[in-house]
């Protein structure tokens, strides 16, 4: 609504009022109609609210962090839409930063994988990474299997195909037959990870899924050798055999090896945490677990066997860069 203009000093009088002024006041000259805003007027106060938004979503982004956030911004028709970041929001915000909060949205996600080949049968986990049923794990888990059944975390079973593996980096990708509606896990950037950050991880140590550990990153960048033998390390109670540093652990590798960097968690790893999730308290992944040092070793009974808080995980930019080369149905 438009305000009357009237110059100042000026005031409209009712009927019971007496004008005090005297003389009276000049009679009242509207004031000539102000010009239309050229063109060019317009359009630089149009982009005025423009550049405005564009400075907040930099602020947002600067101090966003690892936190979610969205920013709203009008397009050309008024239409408000939402602008997607590279953070997540796999946490509920409530919950962030706790154990329990990540294993409540990534649980889901996370599967048991059992397979069997004439070597045996061996069970791990595994990451899914699509809604209809791509799974990461380990090609340690499922090398020369002849069957794959995967257990998500509500008790379904699926039989699985092998898709393609990579033994160079220990890595495998399988697919459920006929699943839709699964929860994918969201993959982070293992590159950001540091020394002391809390991490979280989830698999079946010992064919129990969906088994809750947390701890820290110990170490990033170890020099960790596994085989890329399919029959050789299917250990009872042991774990799968790797190298460090010269010396080996949990048996032997056999002559045909593979080396690749991992990151070191203390994080409580067993047999069967093969494949599963390391996971940062966003609940982003970080890495696929991989390797753990079981100071029973081969010989030893089950009872002997476990983690002594030397885990190692492939970091999750590994598994992203060879998901092309998997999903082509690599199998090196």
């Amino acid at each position: 609504m438009t305000e009357s203009l009237r110059p100042s000093g000026a005031y409209e009088s009712s009927p019971h009022q007496v004008n005090p002024e005297w003389p009276p006041p000049p009679p009242y000259t509207p004031a000539p109609a102000q010009a239309s805003p050229s063109p060019s007027t317009r359009r630089k106060r149009t982009r005025g609210p423009g550049a405005l938004l564009a400075a907040v979503a930099i602020v947002a982004a600067a101090v966003g962090g690892g936190t979610a956030y969205g920013v709203q911004e009008l397009t050309g028709d008024d239409t408000i839409t939402s602008s997607s970041s590279t953070s997540t929001n796999v946490v509920p915000s409530s919950q962030k930063g706790t154990v329990s909060g990540v294993a409540e949205a990534v649980g889901p996600s996370i599967v048991e994988v059992d397979a069997t080949s004439d070597a045996g049968s061996s069970t791990g986990s595994g990451v899914i990474i699509t809604d209809d049923g791509e799974i990461v794990t380990n090609h340690h888990v499922v090398a020369g299997a002849s069957s794959i059944k995967v257990r998500t975390s509500d008790g379904t079973t699926y039989t699985a195909k092998l898709v393609g593996t990579d033994s160079k980096k220990d890595l495998a990708l399988i697919e459920l037959e006929n699943a839709s509606g699964l929860r994918a896990a969201t993959l982070g950037d293992s590159d950001g990870v540091r020394v002391g950050d809390q991490v979280v991880a989830i698999g079946s140590p010992e064919g129990l899924s969906g088994t809750v550990t947390s701890g820290i990153v110990s170490a990033l960048d170890r020099d960790v050798t596994v085989s890329t033998d399919e029959s050789q390390g299917r250990q009872q109670g042991g774990g799968w055999p790797f190298e460090y540093g010269g010396r080996e652990f949990n048996g032997d590798t056999g002559g045909s090896t593979t080396t690749y960097k991992a990151i070191q968690t203390d994080a409580s790893l067993n047999p069967g945490n093969s494949g599963g999730a390391l996971i940062d308290m966003n609940g982003d992944i970080i890495g696929i677990n991989s390797a753990m040092y079981s100071a029973g070793g081969t010989g030893s009974s089950s009872s002997d066997a476990g983690s002594v808080g030397l885990g190692f995980a492939i970091p999750v930019n590994t598994v992203t860069s060879d998901l092309p080369a998997l999903r082509s149905g690599s199998t090196t």
